[in-house]
């Protein structure tokens, strides 16, 4: 019984802290305020970015103070922000913008006067308000200050039954003395202490909210009297819309281009009835974490204890601050411009009736894709963005996506053949040079193209601005062949000319390529052959291309049914060359001067140069020459002497060397005496070369 007793006080001490959390959680629940209205602004424009982002706007009516709460993603936040904008028109002003906080909630927790991490027990919770005044219920009612918890060891059951386990008791200090109080009896525990009771309240709400980490509320406050008209506005990321296209091309008609821009809501929320714009364009976007506490770490100073410290001065400013100069004000200006006509009426909304019979029944052309398609698009200009304004309210499910109508009306062109030998080596591309006649700004995108009713291939297309044109290519030229052929390596000598001592020389490295085209087609023909430009390659022939682009050459060729063309691209790689006249070899000079390239007035100077240096060498080779000689006689000198060292001196050969080595010191002295004599003539044919060679100025 004892023991029965027991597990029931244990269920009840559990049970009443799980009444203290639920009591506590209901005072935390959002009472509606008399002062404060709730606020519900629909979502009322977007603009979505080529690059990434897009532009959401929330326009409605508020009345008096009222609080309008978002609820975002985490990964949101960021953006939100970065780029919150936030008006209040009716003379109202917004007083807070308020959001959850991203520390941990341990961090959070951790902040209250009461610590909830962990889990705590009732025991726990009630060490931490040590000191503080409680009313406790056990039945009767007992007010007093809480000394604190202890735990006791009490035996309870008998023979096998019998157990020792621990029970809480709570200490308070009463009127009438010390009190203790088995938590298992307690009922009901109440913090007299309001503040202490507020931070309870606070800690079990931020404990609440922490359940859906995942969203976070930004809560907008618009303070003001009677109704006024609010708006709310931000950018976060979004998918990238994109545009695709169909050309239709015909022998008889003009081009004719349908676009579509393909749109994804991928938020939680359907748009409904609102404006959209599409902006292309690379507008620089970026990421920056806001919403993440930062904590700069500061050292820890140790008080001084002994040392007063002194009152410090500081003195005044050299300069006066100079005050701001105000901005100047911004260019609100708009260049807009009406391109299509309406859409047709039953796009947004309702069906549209139903064709005659007749009317289904016969041939649908391919070339008819005007027929009951048209744009929603109208174009405007943003600076150096591109808009296109959607001109009728766009309803789009969460989590769908649509293809609007931006562009459906003819342009210009021409059928050319598109050859590139690292593409194809034999054959060229279907080509078409389409101009954008529209006042519209064709963002980049595929392209389905029909030909003659028939479909002709896919094709990819970049910006193109209005009044320019760009080449695009959607199959194979099986009817044209192109055989190039390449002749290079060769050099060609271009100039010589001599300044200050030096020949500076110029040649060309020429590269030759021909390509035949054959036209096996019964309809005459417009090839454009590509070719890599190289900025350091000198076009020699043809002298300019047909155009150029930052990589490639294009040269055109006109084709004739059944005939052949032939082109020669001629290139050159300016190569330039120095050789010193005073250390190179006559040969080289020789050569040089006997070139047909060469300028007569050059030859001369060189066939001048040839002279002086064969002066200058020889003198140079038969000084040289003794130099030789009298380094043979200097080692032979040595050798006689080590062996002389050896030898008595009144033997044969002993005599023998000493007489060999007088013959040898009178050479060396007459060795001496020309090489001094060619030395000096050496010194004055160099400095004839030098001063002919360096006062030189020829081309």
């Amino acid at each position: 019984m004892e023991a029965f007793m027991h597990a029931r006080s244990i269920r009840s001490g559990h049970a009443l802290v799980w009444r203290l959390i639920f009591v506590s959680f209901l005072l935390l629940l959002p009472w509606p305020v008399m002062a404060e209205d709730e606020a519900t602004l629909p979502l009322s424009k977007i603009v979505l970015y080529s690059s990434g982002v897009g532009y959401f706007q929330h326009d409605g009516t508020v009345n008096n103070r009222t609080q309008l709460d978002l609820r975002f993603n985490v990964s949101q936040i960021n953006d939100i922000l970065k780029s919150l904008v936030v008006q209040d028109f009716g003379g109202g002003k917004v007083s807070t913008v308020t959001y959850g906080s991203r520390d941990p909630v341990t961090k959070t927790l951790g902040s209250f006067g009461i610590n909830l991490n962990g889990n705590p027990t009732l025991g726990q919770i009630l060490t931490q308000v040590r000191g503080e005044p409680v009313e406790v219920t056990a039945p009767n009612s007992i007010v007093g200050t809480l000394l604190g918890v202890e735990k006791k060891t009490e035996s309870i059951g008998e023979g096998s039954q019998h157990r020792i386990v621990e029970q809480e008791y709570v200490t308070l200090l009463t009127e009438d003395g010390f009190r203790s109080l088995s938590l298992a009896n307690v009922q009901r525990i109440k913090l007299t202490n309001p503040a202490l009771n507020a931070e309870l309240h606070q800690a079990l709400a931020a404990l609440a909210t922490n359940h859906d980490a995942q969203k976070k509320t930004v809560s907008i406050t618009f303070d003001g009297t009677g109704s006024r008209q609010t708006r709310v506005a931000y950018l976060t990321e979004t998918p990238v819309w994109k545009t695709t296209y169909r050309l239709v091309l015909d022998e008889d008609k003009a081009p004719y281009l349908q676009g579509w821009a393909i749109v994804e809501n991928q938020t939680p929320q359907d748009w409904r009835n609102l404006k959209l714009s599409l902006v292309s364009g690379r507008p620089i976007s970026f990421t920056m974490d806001l919403y993440q506490p930062l904590y700069n770490p500061r050292p820890l100073i140790q008080s001084e204890l002994y040392a007063n410290l002194k009152p410090q001065t500081y003195g005044d400013a050299m300069d006066e601050l100079k005050p701001m100069a105000s901005a100047p004000p911004a260019r609100s200006d708009m260049k807009k411009e009406r391109l299509l006509g309406n859409m047709a009426q039953g796009f947004a909304g309702g069906r549209a009736n139903a064709p005659a019979a007749k009317a289904v029944a016969a041939e649908m052309e391919m070339g008819s894709l005007e027929e009951g398609v048209a744009s929603m698009a109208m174009a405007e200009d943003k600076g150096e963005l591109f808009e296109y304004r959607i001109d009728q309210p766009v309803t789009l499910a969460k989590h769908t996506s649509a293809l609007l109508p931006i562009i459906g009306q003819t342009l210009q062109g021409e059928k050319v053949s598109l050859y590139n030998q690292s593409v194809n080596a034999k054959h060229p591309l279907n080509g078409y040079r389409l101009k954008n006649t529209s006042a519209l700004h064709l963002m980049q995108g595929p392209i389905t193209l029909f030909d003659s009713g028939t479909y002709a291939g896919d094709a990819r297309i970049e910006d193109l601005p209005p009044g320019q044109d760009r080449l695009i290519s959607y199959a194979l030229d099986l009817k044209t062949e192109v055989e190039p052929k390449l002749e290079g390596g060769t050099q060609e000598l271009a100039t010589v000319s001599l300044k200050k001592g030096t020949m500076l020389i110029s040649r060309r490295l020429v590269e030759d390529r021909t390509y035949l085209v054959k036209n096996r087609d019964a309809k005459a023909k417009t090839v454009l052959i590509e070719q890599p430009y190289r900025a350091d390659w000198k076009l020699a022939e043809p002298k300019e291309p047909t155009e150029r682009t930052r990589d490639l050459y294009r040269f055109s060729v006109a084709v004739d049914p059944g005939k052949s063309a032939t082109l020669r691209v001629k290139e050159t790689l300016p190569i330039q060359e120095s050789i010193l006249l005073m250390e190179s070899g006559i040969d080289q000079i020789v050569h040089y001067q006997q070139a047909k390239e060469v300028s007569p007035k050059v030859k001369e100077g060189l066939q001048r140069v040839v002279q002086l240096r064969s002066k200058f060498d020889d003198a140079r080779a038969q000084r040289t020459r003794l130099d030789q000689r009298t380094a043979e006689i200097t080692a032979e000198h040595a050798r006689i002497r080590e062996n002389m060292q050896r030898l008595q001196q009144n033997s044969d050969l002993y005599n023998r060397y000493v007489k060999k080595l007088d013959q040898q010191e009178t050479e060396l002295e007459k060795l001496r005496k020309e090489i001094e004599s060619l030395k000096n003539t050496e010194e004055e044919h160099r400095r004839e070369l030098q001063n002919y060679v360096m006062n030189l100025d020829v081309a």
